[in-house]
């Protein structure tokens, strides 16, 4: 009690926080949601005194200790923390579960009441309980799910599952079952954690979790190599997110309703492109949502599926899409956008046809230009500035 009142103060407003405490009050508390600012910055002087009133609601609405706590840090004076979180903004809202920082930052309404309401989401609990084991034929075929099967609730097991499917909630499913729904499912005294993968839309096989149950770490580096696939679905929700990784996107655009489509394409990038996930993002969007990606190629949804690259710059365009099935063809795909043959191309024509290039601009022909990247601008503004203006 005496560290939690140390490293959870109770005065009004957000807990200062700096680098004598920071790494205990992460340690300690389930969920931190932390203001990181500059007091010579006016969006961050706006800021304050809002999140400092939600601060003292949280604290109020959700007393426990080690569940929440709202706090700040003055990036001048804390510089080594500042630059720990990366910090080039401010202010900047960034959110920890369990010591880790999600995917991210804090981006709604800058409101008491945003504020309050977004923690209240972020500590619903995240696993669904089923009360027969026929529920599990319903569950959703497309979406990655852990299903755990547990004597009791108050197994120290069952907080190391609950602990991580709060840090991947938005990846993954969580389910569980106790007692004697369960029994026959695991022996008595030996919970057992399956992963579940989406078999409506890839190949894979369920998979039973091995390692130690009490280990959070090592169950939650487990759980994430299942839940964060090789091949991601884009959305207007992640796109933002997924922009920020900085990687290129190879992407298949599918109709609604292809699985196969998709199953084929991820079984191609599993075999043949893995050694590129360092340098790339496999992506699948739906053809229907993501209609202006595919009006800026020239193409419809009369033309799906089909793959392209969005290099943030531009987007090239797969020429069939049947030749994913040749070897080594996707691949060159990529390569040819590493080298800068797709943009060449793009410019100047086939390769093979280069020695006329000069000839083309001396005739004063224009080159043609590739199309715009689309996935960019659902990235982050350039100008975060106005953007904090806007929404304050």
């Amino acid at each position: 009690m005496v560290v939690y009142m140390f490293y959870n103060p109770s005065n009004s407003g957000a807990v200062q926080l700096n680098s004598e405490n920071i790494d205990m009050t992460l340690a300690s508390n389930e969920l931190v949601l932390i203001n990181f600012y500059a007091d010579w910055c006016r969006f961050s002087n706006i800021l304050q005194p809002i999140f400092d009133e939600a601060a003292e609601k949280v604290q109020a609405a959700f007393p426990e200790p080690g569940k929440v706590v709202m706090g700040k840090v003055d990036c001048d004076r804390e510089s080594s923390v500042a630059s720990r979180f990366h910090i080039t903004k401010y202010p900047t809202l960034k959110v920890l579960r369990n010591g880790q920082p999600t995917k991210r930052e804090y981006r709604g309404a800058r409101t008491v009441e945003a504020f309050t309401e977004f923690i209240r989401k972020q500590l619903e609990d995240p696993i669904r309980e089923f009360q027969n084991i026929k529920d599990l034929e319903q569950l959703d075929s497309k979406k990655r799910i852990v299903v755990g099967y547990f004597d009791r609730r108050d197994m120290p097991e069952y907080n190391t599952f609950r602990r991580v499917a709060t840090n991947l909630k938005e990846d993954c499913q969580f389910h569980v079952g106790f007692g004697d729904v369960v029994q026959a499912l695991h022996p008595p005294g030996h919970p057992i954690i399956v992963f579940r993968p989406d078999v409506a839309v890839s190949n894979e096989n369920d998979e039973t979790y091995m390692g130690d149950l009490r280990s959070f770490d090592e169950l939650n580096i487990w759980v994430q190599e299942k839940c964060v696939p090789l091949v991601r679905e884009i959305t207007f929700e992640n796109a933002e997110e997924l922009t920020e990784e900085g990687l290129p996107f190879l992407i298949l655009f599918y109709a609604p309703g292809d699985l196969e489509s998709i199953k084929d394409y991820k079984a191609i990038v599993q075999l043949d492109l893995i050694s590129e996930k360092q340098n790339v993002n496999f992506l699948t969007a739906d053809g229907k949502r993501f209609a202006h990606p595919l009006h800026h190629l020239g193409k419809t949804q009369a033309d799906l599926p089909l793959i392209a690259i969005d290099s943030f710059r531009h987007m090239y365009l797969f020429p069939n899409f049947k030749d994913i099935y040749v070897p080594g063809k996707l691949k060159q795909f990529l390569n040819d956008l590493y080298s800068g043959k797709l943009h060449r191309e793009f410019h100047y024509g086939p390769e093979k046809e280069a020695i006329a290039d000069t000839n083309a601009i001396e005739d004063g022909k224009n080159p043609t230009t590739p199309p715009e990247s689309t996935f960019k601008k659902l990235g982050p503004s350039k100008n975060r500035y106005t953007l904090l203006r806007d929404e304050l």
